[in-house]
């Protein structure tokens, strides 16, 4: 019986999600659901630990006496401890493309909501207002734009396909470029992300966190981008330099910025960006739909039964 233990704390509903994807051979724990004893008796015991965002770092790995695989229940693995985990030969794994759905819908939801003004129209609505043509001067269509991805994986890939059929034009920047086969599949062209930055009416990002990418959009990098620009962040928090946005932002540059990652999460009283008219502000739930949910867990105890069991 393999034995997997869950770091975070959940909510019911995402709990209940979680042990429908259990194998038969194997059974789960949640760690919030331990008492110290337990905890320690568990996870020196355990096969698999699963993470969302709860930090594995290397003290908790070598608690884990038959530890084999950290599997994480989304993409970017920042918060577990890799080289630690590889000096002590424990798998660190992921679900690549298993909530590209649901960021690549997210991504277009805020383009949209920029675009049309709907979060205002709504609230000046529930204050019985008709606001018929209060924002037609700064309402737009996708169709036309040049949209930039930053990061072309399989999110950026699925956002690539979405905006083209709502018509915009479509470029991207990855560290590593795409095959002239790829590019011809999706109707996209690669370019520096300088040009990139110049040219674009919407940016994405798609990016995970690491030492490569922290303040990759900085304030030398905002001063590029068009006043009348769109800026999206579903990547990772760190990605663009928020005290920098906010100051861009604040002296009234960019139509609107859709964040849902943020450098310190949660975010707190003293992150200014939020305060911001023009800022669409989520609190990291690009893979939180009940579809992305279903299909990420069974894919993670697929993995880890792979890993856990041997072959032969």
């Amino acid at each position: 019986m393999i034995t997997c233990i869950f770091l975070d704390t959940v909510d019911k509903l995402t709990e209940d999600l979680i042990r429908l994807a259990v194998p038969e051979n194997a059974q789960l724990f949640f760690l919030n659901d331990l008492n110290e004893k337990e905890r320690s008796t568990y996870l020196e015991k355990a096969d698999a630990l699963l993470t969302a965002t709860y930090i594995v770092d290397k003290a908790l790995m070598k608690q884990c006496k038959n530890l084999k695989i950290v599997q994480k229940t989304g993409v970017g693995t920042d918060n577990i401890d890799k080289s630690a985990a590889v000096a002590l030969g424990i798998k660190v794994d992921n679900v690549p493309g298993g909530n590209a759905d649901g960021v690549a819908e997210l991504t277009m939801g805020l383009i949209l909501a920029i675009y049309r003004n709907i979060i205002p129209l709504a609230a000046m609505a529930r204050q019985k207002k008709w606001a018929m043509w209060a924002y037609r001067g700064s309402s737009f269509e996708i169709r036309g734009k040049t949209h930039g991805i930053i990061g072309f994986g399989h999110i950026g890939k699925r956002t690539a396909q979405l905006s083209k059929a709502f018509g915009s034009k479509l470029l991207y920047y990855n560290r590593t470029r795409q095959t002239e086969a790829v590019e011809y599949e999706y109707g996209i062209k690669y370019e520096p992300l300088d040009i990139l930055l110049q040219k674009s009416d919407i940016i994405s990002i798609h990016l995970p966190f690491s030492p490569q990418t922290k303040n990759l959009i900085d304030e030398d990098h905002l001063g590029l981008i068009k006043d009348t620009a769109v800026i999206i962040n579903v990547g990772r928090g760190g990605i663009i330099n928020e005290d920098a946005l906010y100051r861009e932002m604040k002296n009234g540059r960019f139509l609107g910025a859709g964040i849902d990652v943020w450098e310190k999460e949660p975010f707190d009283s003293q992150n200014q960006l939020v305060t911001l008219p023009n800022v669409i502000a989520t609190p990291h739930v690009g893979a939180g739909t009940l579809d992305t949910m279903r299909s990420i867990y069974k894919m993670c105890f697929e993995k880890i039964m792979t890993a856990c069991i041997p072959r032969h």
